[in-house]
């Protein structure tokens, strides 16, 4: 079943890229008590996810957070030594919090998953932007295909804000 607007997202641990290394975050850890614009790709340094969709949000990032966004995140089914690689590729890693979904759980429980594998992918995450208001789903757009930005890119979360 899909997570819809209302709904509270399920716990769930992703890994993030430090200085230290690899940590752990939990839903909790990432939305608890803030705002925030997660948006997820099917797949790090693809075409569309870092030529399209990554850099909208790294360009209106200062934007986003002049409207009481306390953190703007990407989520993906990849491992979390390729997020990290993307946050410093992409210039972003100052401004979006890269979540590494490496299982493919948090994507699972919330609906979201997509199979690419005919595309040589495998199981991925399907295209999405939503609001999160303390842990709770308050605006969602999920894109008709794998390779559109139209309802889930930042120029979109920045009208829905």
């Amino acid at each position: 079943m899909t997570i819809s607007v209302g709904d509270r997202l399920p716990e769930a641990k992703f890994r993030v890229m430090t200085a230290d290394g690899a940590v752990e975050k939990t839903t909790a850890d990432v939305f608890a008590g803030k705002k925030v614009v997660l948006f997820a790709v099917p797949g790090a340094f693809t075409p569309t996810c870092h030529k399209n969709h990554l850099p909208g949000y790294i360009e209106q990032a200062a934007a986003i957070k002049a409207k009481g966004v306390d953190t703007i995140a990407v989520v993906s089914v990849n491992d979390h030594h390729v997020m990290g690689a993307w946050a410093k590729a992409s210039g972003g890693e100052d401004k979006i919090l890269f979540l590494a979904d490496g299982s493919g759980l948090f994507t699972k429980a919330i609906g979201l998953d997509i199979d690419l594998t005919a595309g040589g992918l495998g199981l991925r995450s399907k295209r999405y932007s939503m609001i999160v208001d303390d842990g709770v789903v308050s605006a969602l757009n999920i894109e008709d295909a794998p390779g559109g930005v139209t309802v889930s890119g930042a120029a979109a979360a920045l009208e829905m804000l």
